[in-house]
């Protein structure tokens, strides 16, 4: 036995042959076979407890489903490839852990095919029609909370690889035809046998999106790099976005639920980045001087009512020198008043007040050609201040967070700027032009304004998600064929890494800031160049079922641990997943064994698979893939399962 040590003898004398000597000897002997059986009983227990290795997790033979031909029938897909990893850390031995049964999610019954819950139709009609408040948000109590999967539609097909899906959408996906009839005349959507085609239209650009984006262009420069984020108001099917994709700006589109049936679904089954949204009471989600380019193409927002809050809603998530881009009434009013159905006064007093709201934000109006006007917000506000003293309508807000945009109430006052020295300065700093303003240092960054974000730390965090996704793409080859994914979710960004990362590859990321985040970095994500928002993940998140093909999350499970059921977080993900999506979970493997088990309930094929930087580390990540599986034929009603 290691340590042990024979006594020892002060006082030595030779032994003599004589029998108490012998007995002495004898016993002598007897004592020192008893310790070395003790130590070899020590030493081959201690042997036997240190042979005992961690379980190893491996999950399912199945690989990660292959995208079908979008002209097939598709069923569900599986090969023999296996992922053989194995972990080096277990779960801690707690009753839910070693608990061998598995709690399963049963269908949703059919009629919630498009569930969006926290923008229902049926709970709206209880709160306020004025000023749309019932479209705003209004999630349902724990209570309420569906514990099923919301299924596919009858049919449902992978959607069109990019770009032609931004064309084309099979009408099982999305099967309304009232936008067909509707807008007929204006080329927003045509029904053509088992599939629909957007030629690019909208109502006050019938000709379509590419010809009135080009007639923008030659108002301001779209072409420079100056211009990367957009905000479209009202989008309908999203078209304009989707078109100025093409010139390297991304927009962020959005749209209340069922003011025209389905056009946010449509967009996001296009590949376009969309959300739920409407203005109302509430600030939109996003941080402030977050857009290049705000634009409203009759979305029939109220812009000159209610003190002028919505224009100084806009003002606040535009960014100092950002353009405000307005088409449709009562722009040209002079040629269009009698289509549209009002009085040449009516319209008339509508522009002047427009302009008066426009005038008192500091706006200069730049140009009014054919259906087009633009504005421009100032870089700063010191000749804002000035030219304010006589008239303080709205003033500036007080004490504020300009970046707080979570059921955050509108007001009538101006955000502040940030403080300059001279007129030339831009507020906040001067922001690179794409695509040197992906990893140009933010100015928030620069400037000290995120709290313990340093240069340094945003350069590695970059360089950290370069290394990470290219691990990602060894064990998920998918994630590096162009096509299979093109609508992705990273529902914890950060500094937006994860989005960086994927900038060379088709496909558009979702960056997400949780409510509950210990620092707010949306604002730097906007001054990347990318889009985002914000969500409390306790939540229901402001889009239809099936818009994502691809959800990060990184640390979610962690940072939303005893605030709310795991299991509604991943019953949300599943409601937002399109089926044979992809997750990657990254989080402690305690965390990811839990998770595990409700996604085997919710028939994910998973596996957890060692950190980049080895077995060694706490941190695993769990591969998942959502099988594929819709709701039966012609089924109205009633609980089914795949």
């Amino acid at each position: 036995m290691a340590g042990f040590i024979l006594p020892y003898h002060a006082t030595f004398k030779p032994l003599k042959a004589t029998a108490t000597s012998f007995a002495s000897k004898k016993g002598s002997l007897f004592s020192l076979g008893l310790v070395l059986c003790l130590c070899t009983l020590s030493f081959l227990f201690g042997l036997w407890q240190h042979s005992s290795s961690a379980p190893t997790f491996i999950t399912t033979n199945k690989s990660l489903p292959c995208i079908p031909n979008p002209n097939t029938t598709i069923t569900t897909r599986t090969t023999s490839e296996t992922l053989d990893f194995s972990t080096h850390h277990v779960a801690d031995a707690d009753e839910e852990s070693l608990q061998p049964d598995i709690k399963t999610y049963p269908s949703c019954s059919v009629k919630y095919s498009e569930y969006t819950p926290c923008e229902d139709h049926i709970r709206s009609l209880k709160f306020k029609r004025d000023r749309l408040i019932y479209r705003e948000r209004h999630c349902p109590e724990k209570g309420e909370l569906l514990k099923c999967r919301v299924p596919a539609p009858y049919d449902y097909k992978n959607p069109f690889l990019w770009p032609k899906s931004r064309d084309l959408a099979w009408f099982a996906n999305v099967p309304h035809k009232e936008l067909t009839v509707e807008k007929a005349g204006q080329n927003w959507i045509r029904y053509e046998g088992k599939r629909f085609r957007f030629p690019g239209g909208g109502t006050m650009f019938p000709h379509g999106a590419d010809a009135y984006i080009d007639d923008i262009g030659k108002l301001i420069n779209l072409k420079d790099g100056s211009i990367r984020t957009a905000i479209d108001t009202g989008c309908g099917v999203a078209s304009w976005g989707a078109y100025l994709l093409s010139r390297n700006i991304l927009t962020m589109s959005f749209a209340p639920r069922d003011t025209h049936e389905a056009q946010v679904q449509f967009a996001l089954e296009r590949g376009v980045p969309a959300m739920l949204g409407v203005l109302a009471s509430k600030r939109l989600p996003y941080p402030s001087r977050a857009f290049d380019m705000a634009h409203c193409s009759r979305c029939l927002i109220p812009w000159d009512q209610y003190d002028g809050v919505y224009l100084i809603e806009v003002d606040r998530v535009l960014r100092p020198g950002g353009y405000w881009i307005l088409s449709g009434p009562p722009i040209r009013w002079k040629k269009y008043w009698q289509g549209w159905q009002r009085t040449r006064e009516d319209l008339n007093d509508e522009q002047t007040r427009i302009e008066r709201v426009a005038r008192r934000l500091c706006w200069k109006k730049l140009v009014e050609k054919d259906d087009i006007a633009i504005w421009q917000k100032p870089i700063n506000h010191l000749n804002c201040k000035v030219n304010r003293k006589f008239n303080r309508n709205p003033p500036f807000c007080l004490a504020q967070d300009p970046d707080k945009a979570w059921y955050t109430n509108l007001e009538t006052c101006l955000t502040r700027l940030p403080e300059v020295s001279h007129d030339q300065e831009v507020a906040g700093g001067e922001l690179a032009k794409w695509p040197q303003r992906l990893n140009a240092i933010p100015p928030r960054i620069r400037n000290g304004t995120v709290n313990g974000i340093t240069a340094e730390i945003f350069i590695q965090d970059s360089e950290v998600w370069k290394r990470r996704l290219s691990y990602y793409k060894t064990l998920n080859h998918q994630l590096g064929q162009n096509g299979r994914y093109r609508n992705i979710l990273d529902m914890n960004a950060y500094l937006g890494g994860f989005a960086t990362a994927l900038i060379e590859d088709p496909v558009w990321v979702m960056n997400v800031i949780p409510a509950e985040a210990k620092v707010n970095t949306l604002g730097v994500i906007y001054e990347r160049g990318l889009i985002g928002t914000y969500q409390n993940w306790c939540e229901a998140m402001s889009t239809y079922p099936r818009t994502y093909d691809f959800i990060h999350a990184d640390s979610v499970f962690s940072l939303y641990k005893d605030r709310c059921e795991m299991e509604d977080i991943l019953l949300e993900m599943d409601r937002i997943l399109r089926p044979e999506g992809s997750v990657v979970f990254r989080d402690d493997v305690d965390i990811l064994v839990k998770i595990k088990k409700i996604t085997d309930g919710l028939i994910w094929d998973s596996q957890i698979v060692d950190h980049e930087d080895g077995p060694l580390n706490r941190e695993k990540l769990l591969f998942a893939v959502k099988v594929y599986w819709t709701a039966p034929a012609a089924v109205e009603t009633g609980s089914t399962t795949p």
